[in-house]
This record gives structure tokens, sequence and C-alpha cells, in this order.
């Protein structure tokens, strides 16, 4: 399954900025090598960074990073629930109330990283588990219509375009 398969009416418009920095064309090997490539970048980041935010009322690193986290568990519970069939709109969630009772800025650098790469493991396994039909299962989820494909991709970018913002705001 690859990028450039993908139909602009798998995922609202809003998701595009993502889709777009995703800079591989197959969906499973775009979760492995991205997920890697962030994790050798993000373990190269001095732990006394991951305190700092670039201003005030911004996260911090460990907050962008649980942000991070936090996004692919409720994207890969969309994709699963999709991939299944499930009728049922799927909420949104809010970013920022999350971010706020993350109680990320107590948890060490390497803590978070763990989880981070666990939970990529995990997403890759799931995905690998999908089959054509799955990956192109149509639902809803928060008010639009989503692929499960389409939400591999969001996930890939959406790391993307943090890193950058890492790279931008916080180095």
């Amino acid at each position: 399954m690859t990028k450039d398969q993908l139909n602009t009416n798998e995922y609202h418009p809003y998701y595009q900025l993502y889709i777009d920095k995703v800079e591989v064309s197959d969906l499973i090997d775009g979760l492995k090598q991205n997920g890697k490539r962030v994790m050798s970048f993000l373990e190269s980041i001095p732990e006394d960074i991951y305190d700092f935010a670039y201003a005030e009322g911004k996260w911090t690193l460990k907050e962008l990073i649980q942000h991070i986290i936090d996004t692919e568990r409720i994207f890969t519970y969309r994709a699963l629930s999709i991939a299944r069939k499930e009728k049922t709109p799927l909420p949104g969630y809010n970013e920022n109330d999350y971010a706020l009772t993350s109680d990320a800025n107590r948890r060490s650098k390497q803590s978070l990283l763990l989880e981070l790469k666990v939970l990529r493991q995990a997403t890759v396994i799931l995905y690998e588990s999908f089959t054509e039909d799955m990956l192109l299962q149509m639902g809803n989820a928060s008010t639009s219509n989503v692929s499960v494909r389409a939400i591999g991709f969001i996930l890939i970018g959406h790391e993307n375009h943090h890193c950058q913002i890492i790279k931008e705001r916080y180095l």
C-alpha cells in the first residue's frame, strides 16, 4: 500500500498537512523507517532540552513527545476500530487537555522514548496484520470520514511535523 494510492476522499482536508510531510511511499516500510529515524533524532537531543518550552504557555519537549504518543495510541485505536468495521462514529480529542493532564514533565527522557519505541512496534505489527480490504475500510472519526491506510500515513506525517517543530523551536 503506497502513499500514491491514497485518495483525498480518504481523509479530512486538515490532514493534508501531515500527508504532505510523508517522505516514503510504502506504508509499512514508512512506519518502520520513520519510527527508527524519529527515535534516533529524539535520542540525540540532550536530556536538559526535554524540560524546555520555547515560549510561555507552550509545551515542553516532554509534553510534545507525550502528545505524539497519545496521538498514535488514539489513531491506531481508530484504525483498529475502522478495520473491524465499527459503525459508531469515533470521537475526537483535545490535544491541549490531554497535555495538561498527562503529567509528562515528571517522566524521564528514557521513559518517554521507550514508550514511543514500543508503541511504534505495536503499530507496525497492527498494520502488518491488516489485509488490503481492511486498509481500504472507511469509517468516521472526529466527525470526518477516514480510511485505515490514511491513518497510517497521517501518523508518519504527524511525527515528521513535530520533528520539524522541534528542530525549529526547541534546538
